[in-house]
């Protein structure tokens, strides 16, 4: 857990406050690759603050741009960005600690903002409030066009919870609902053949698993019709 560069306390997984001694702490991107603030400002504007957001170069594998927020410290990325810094930051992960992560999910605040919808930086228009992962506890504001928005402090825990497994986590219940989507359709088939004879030609496979009924098999029922 992370502490603050004030006093050394542990702070919260989520939080840029520190609850001891009140110092506002930013998440240590410097930590994880070597980042510089540009001078022309970004066109994009604070969904928190209404001030111009501030362009940072991660250096992840070259240039690698994300917007901040200097005020409240939140954090503008485009679509998959986010996604291959939690990859590029935190590796080596075998294994999925369900301890860990309902411990870090159990401590998260609700954060220095009500539930509301905000709008997208780039477009204004209000973005969809979505749950990051399986078990992340982090709800984040989406433009399907233009990417996602973090509160101060998310970023942190969502890189505890990629460090105890959650991406593992995430990956394990898609497949499941992948399983259990397909299982699913082979049932909606076998009952369609068990009512009426044949397939729904028209659902997906149907054509595929039709087949014509053997020359045996209809010799077989005439005998059987004819000699009753």
């Amino acid at each position: 857990m992370p502490n603050c560069c004030n006093c050394s306390a542990p702070l919260p997984p989520d939080s840029i406050r520190c609850e001891y001694c009140g110092s506002r702490n930013d998440v240590d991107l410097k930590g994880v690759h070597y980042n510089t603030t540009h001078e022309i400002e970004s066109e994009r504007v604070c969904p928190r603050c209404g001030i111009r957001l501030q362009t940072i170069d991660l250096k992840l594998d070259g240039k690698f741009l994300i917007e901040r927020c200097d005020v409240c410290l939140g954090l503008f990325f485009d679509p998959g960005e986010l996604e291959t810094l939690l990859e590029g930051t935190v590796s080596n992960v075998f294994g999925i600690n369900r301890t860990r992560l309902d411990s870090i999910c159990t401590i998260r605040q609700s954060g220095d903002y009500p539930v509301s919808y905000i709008k997208c930086p780039v477009c204004s228009r209000l973005m969809n409030r979505v749950n990051y992962g399986a078990r992340s506890g982090v709800i984040v504001d989406s433009c399907k066009q233009h990417g996602v928005w973090l509160d101060g402090g998310e970023l942190r825990h969502l890189f505890e919870w990629m460090k105890a497994g959650g991406k593992l986590l995430d990956q394990e219940r898609r497949e499941q609902l992948k399983v259990e989507a397909e299982r699913e359709q082979r049932k909606k088939q076998a009952q369609s053949a068990g009512a009426g004879g044949y397939p729904d030609l028209d659902s997906p496979g149907g054509i595929l698993n039709y087949k014509e009924p053997e020359l045996l098999d209809v010799v077989v029922a005439a005998i059987r019709f004819f000699t009753k």
